[in-house]
């Protein structure tokens, strides 16, 4: 009898270890199938979940039609990606490649200083002859390290040919997210039951909580970044600065990890100033000093108390996210690091109160 009882413990067990292995072979097979969709499924949840006050808000001006309030909403985010983003994009990649091509040659190109610096008064000559000097011992060096900053340009090559890629996955998601419109609330419940399943006390403040986050990160950093990318490209494109594109998606990468647009917008007013006469460099100063305050206007308007997060958070879903899914990224990797870390901070303090709250019921 206690051999037969071993027998069928040992062909549920078998049987078992069977049932599990062809679950996780199911499991493993799926993602692999689904793997080279996730950044797009991603960033279209995102845009579907920060965009969704404006579409819930158009549906009712519209009487009650989500459908086409979900075609005209993405509509105009399929213009904005096709328009401005492309362009900024198309000439962000012709800068690298221009750079790249003068790595690869080890011929980089450098500004001499403009004869006009001699006429400035007390500090013009002096910076005239600082300038030649850096310009000459520069110009040199560049030449000797030359041979070592080619591998540097087929990365940078490489990088600017997944651009077409990344251009490629923004228009998908930019459709999906149009289709996930209508069914957010259907979405949402499906959440919000898989939430009960795994953390079923807090699921709605998680719910609400990674709610709020995706719209602050995609709105108040994401969104502001873009904005201000796109106005300094415009202003590097009228001051027909070189490789304008690349120093405006330097713009959009310094505004999402939070150091800032001054870094770059104030060597280029110097050089307009420079280069230009003062009826273009003047307006051209006044439209770079907006578009580097415009962070300290529109982030308090979109974020409300502000982000929580740290800045160094950001910068490693920034470069993690890039490292992981290339050019988008660039934009789903602080925002997905960003719900991970306040969720993750939320789970602590509730644990933290839990105990407390114990003993104080025990009183």
């Amino acid at each position: 009898m206690k051999t037969i009882r071993q027998f069928l413990f040992a062909d549920d067990v078998i049987q078992l270890v069977i049932r599990l292995a062809l679950l996780g072979l199911l499991v493993v097979w799926t993602f692999l199938i689904i793997k080279p969709f996730v950044p797009i499924l991603t960033w279209s949840a995102v845009l579907a979940v920060a965009f969704y006050p404006a579409f819930s808000w158009l549906a009712k001006r519209l009487g009650g039609r989500p459908r086409t309030a979900a075609t005209i909403l993405g509509l105009i985010m399929l213009g904005i990606v096709i328009g401005p983003a492309a362009w900024l994009g198309v000439s962000a990649i012709e800068g690298i490649r221009d750079i790249a091509s003068q790595i690869g040659t080890g011929d980089l190109a450098l500004q001499a200083a403009p004869e006009q610096i001699r006429s400035w008064p007390l500090i013009g000559p002096q910076l005239f002859d600082l300038w030649t000097l850096a310009y000459t011992n520069v110009r040199a060096l560049l030449r000797e390290v030359a041979p070592y900053l080619k591998p540097l340009a087929g990365t940078m090559l490489s990088f600017a040919g997944s651009a077409g890629i990344g251009t490629l996955q923004f228009l998908l998601s930019v459709l999906v997210a149009g289709f996930l419109f209508p069914y957010g609330p259907q979405l949402a419940g499906a959440i919000r039951s898989f939430l009960r399943r795994i953390v079923p006390e807090q699921s709605e403040h998680f719910m609400e909580l990674s709610g709020a986050t995706i719209r602050a990160v995609s709105q108040g950093v994401i969104g502001v970044a873009i904005i201000q990318a796109l106005l300094a490209g415009i202003g590097f494109k009228l001051a027909a600065i070189p490789s304008a594109g690349l120093l405006a998606i330097i713009v959009l990468l310094l505004s999402i990890v939070q150091i800032g647009a001054a870094i770059v917008l104030i060597p280029v007013v110097i050089w307009i100033w420079m280069a230009k006469d003062v009826t273009v460099a003047l307006p051209l100063t006044v439209f770079f000093i907006v578009v580097g305050l415009l962070d300290n206007i529109l982030k308090p308007m979109v974020m409300g108390r502000g982000l929580t997060t740290p800045t160094l958070v950001i910068l490693i879903g920034v470069i993690g996210g890039t490292l992981a899914h290339g050019i988008i990224g660039l934009f789903i990797g602080p925002i997905i690091l960003a719900v991970a870390w306040e969720l993750t901070a939320a789970w602590i303090r509730i644990e933290r109160l839990t105990p407390a709250r114990d003993v104080t019921a025990d009183r």
